[in-house]
This record gives structure tokens, sequence and C-alpha cells, in this order.
């Protein structure tokens, strides 16, 4: 597993690791065991490669996309073959039919990220790779798993005997017939004497409470105090302590945490069960962002059909519910301009069919249809200028539309 990088030692070392992959035991997993099966592998802690596939599912979802995999090309323990290669008849698997043919059904999503997700999907895809070629390189002939089936032997070496093998013929003559009077009964097991007394189970001292959660905990919490009283402060500083930069160095004080108790001996692997959730709103808070939340006090639902642009307001604001603005009676003569935001929720204009508009689309997280251009996904935005069927004339409409998380619809008519 050493020496230099060549096209052959990585061909070499990629067939190795994939006839070596390995096993996703039933003991210590989380969700599928993908995570304890490449610590048991490689004899690491098991914490540090959930923490390593909670920060690569933050690369816009690579860690779930090698999750998944691993899931699929992983088999458990005691099964003869992966569930997908059991999909295809080569051996059995625990892992029911439906449920593989699900994981290779959300393979389709997770792939069409890696291939719209940009720089950030694509590197953590590659950093996730070149980790497993890495660790497999260094420390591949640790704990390789025994093939399945009648074999016996030392997988290491490639070498093995069936049950006949294991049975050679007996030379000498046992110790209750040492005169070889009977050779016949040689077969025979040794007598043996009285059964021996059960062992006690020995007392194991408990293992006294690490103090790398607690304190890392306490960490955290002075720095959530600490950036709360500098964003109050009218400083140089003090913009910056947005909500997703607070939720980033509580984040960071949580995964150095995890990283120290691992160093430790599993030491504070409760953290994670606070690092997981808050990772994914920081995901949500840093994708969609939510400016809006601040821009109005009004939560719930808004419908308006104004018949003059004099009653058409300057802004329609909402923290959370939907929008519903309708400008299909306008006067054909009327020039009007307004804004739409929506912290969480959905906006619905409707303008007049023969009106002149030009319209900015955005959205966080969600969809966009905004006369006929549309967007899917995380951070959308669309710009349109269209006079209509009939060409420039009729009423003029300007319109500005921004949801946080939601939809966004500008429809004619």
């Amino acid at each position: 597993m050493s020496g230099n990088v060549s096209a052959a030692g990585v061909e070499e070392t990629l067939k190795d690791f994939w006839a070596s992959r390995p096993r996703r035991p039933h003991g210590g997993r989380k969700v599928a065991g993908v995570a304890a099966g490449i610590a048991q592998r490689y004899q690491i802690d098991p914490v540090i490669v959930r923490v390593a596939f909670v920060a690569m599912a933050l690369c816009n979802g690579a860690g779930i996309l090698m999750y998944l995999l691993g899931w699929l090309c992983f088999a458990q323990e005691d099964d003869e073959v992966s569930a997908v290669e059991s999909l295809f008849g080569r051996g059995r698997s625990a892992t029911p039919a439906p449920l593989t043919v699900l994981l290779c059904l959300g393979l389709l999503p997770t792939s069409g990220f890696f291939i719209d997700g940009g720089f950030t999907m694509v590197g953590g895809v590659l950093l996730s790779v070149g980790a497993v070629y890495l660790l497999h390189r260094g420390r591949g002939q640790l704990n390789r798993p025994r093939p399945t089936g009648g074999l016996t032997g030392d997988f290491t070496t490639g070498v093995g005997v069936t049950g006949s093998e294991q049975q050679t013929e007996r030379v000498t003559p046992p110790a209750w017939d040492p005169l070889g009077a009977a050779p016949f009964a040689w077969d025979l097991p040794e007598p043996s004497g009285p059964p021996p007394a059960p062992e006690q189970p020995a007392h194991r001292p408990r293992r006294p409470r690490s103090r790398v959660g607690a304190a890392t905990f306490a960490l955290a919490l002075l720095v959530l105090g600490g950036a709360v009283i500098s964003a109050d402060f009218d400083s140089a500083y003090g913009d910056w302590f947005t909500a997703e930069h607070t939720l980033g160095l509580v984040v960071a004080v949580l995964g150095l945490g995890l990283v120290a108790g691992a160093l430790r001996g599993n030491a504070g692997r409760g953290l994670i069960w606070l690092a997981v959730p808050l990772s994914a709103i920081g995901l949500v808070l840093t994708t969609a962002g939510f400016d809006d939340f601040d821009n109005s006090d009004r939560m719930g639902d808004i419908s308006a059909r104004p018949t003059t642009a004099e009653a058409v307001l300057d802004e329609y604001h909402t923290k959370a519910g939907q929008v519903e603005l309708d400008l299909t009676a306008l006067p054909a003569t009327s020039e009007v301009r307004t804004e739409v935001r929506v912290g969480v929720g959905s906006a619905v204009i409707r303008v007049p069919a023969n009106a002149d508009v030009e319209v900015s689309c955005e959205n966080g997280l969600g969809s966009i249809e905004c006369l006929g251009e549309q967007h899917d996904g995380p951070k959308g935005s669309v710009r349109a200028e269209d006079n209509g069927p009939d060409g420039e004339g009729g009423p003029k409409v300007e319109l500005e539309v921004r949801t946080n998380v939601g939809s966004v619809e500008v429809l004619r008519g």
C-alpha cells in the first residue's frame, strides 16, 4: 500500500479497495452502518467518519450522495453481496429489494445536484473520493474482511481450504490409546474431564465521564452569547454577527469538540446530535437568506385587487404567508411600480394580458415561474421584459418580487 503514485498504482489500489471494501456492521450504526463500517474497516474513530459525512453534506449534498453509494455498495457483515449486487441476482443480501430500488432512485436527484451543484458539490465528491483513496492506501492492510461462503483461511494471503481439506489423516495414537490397539477409533474426540465452572463476569469499572462534551457545550454558549452582545453594539464588527455567521461559529466550536473528543477516545460523542441539526439549519439560512424577516411586522396572507394605479401600494410584505396581487383590473393607461416580499410562503401576481411588464423575480429556496421563465432550486433569479401578445401598449407594470423560502409566480390574465 505504499510507493509512488502512478496509474498502475491507483488502479491496483482501487481494485483492492473494491475487493476488500468495508462491511456494514449491525452494532454501532446510526443509520445504515456506512460510517461505522468504514471506521471498523480502517480502525479509526467512527465519530470522525460521521463528522466528515456531515461536512461533505454541507457541500451541496456531496456527503448524501457518498452515503447512498456506500449503503448500496457495502454489504452487511453477514451478507454474501451488497444490496445493489443482490438486485442483479449475484447473491444474498438482507436489504429488501424495494428498499434497494428506492435507494437507487434516491441517487437520481443527488446525481443531478452533482451536475448542477457547481464547484462546491463537485469539489465535495472529489474530496470524499480522494480521502477514501488515501485512507485505503495507508490503512488498507488493517482488518481486512474475510470472504463469505464455504472457504476458510487467511483472506490477506488468498489461501483458503475447504471443509474436506481441513480433515487430515491422523498418524499418531491419542493419549487414551498409547499402544495403538484401536486405530479405528482414533478419530473420536479425546475424553474430557468435568466441565469447567462458569467464569464469573469481571466487574468492569465505570468509565469516568469525559469533560470534553461539557467544556465544548459551555464554549459554544459563550460564543453564542458573545456574538449576540457584539451584534447589539454599534461597532465596525456588529453587522458581521448575523444569524448565519453566529450559527457557523457555534457549529465550528462543536466540530472542534468532536475532533478533540475523538482523539481522546470517543469522548463528547453526544455533541453530534447538536451539531447535525444546527448544520442543517445553517445550510438553509445560508442558502435561502432571511433578510426580509426584518422588513415587515406582518404575518399572514395578503390579498389585493386594485382597480386604479393610486390603489397599488409601493410594497406588499409579509414574514410568513401568501401574497396574492391581482392587477388585471387596472385601466389601460395605468403606470405602476410595486415590490412584493415574502419571508416564508408564496407570491402570486397576475398582470393584465396586454400589459407591458418589466419584472425581477428572486427566490432563496424554492421555485420561480415568471412570465414563462422557470427556475427550481436554491438562489434563483429571473428577469423578464414582456410587452404581451399585442406588442407595446397598454398598462405599464414594473415588479420586484422575492421570497426567501417558497414559490414565486407572475402570470398574465
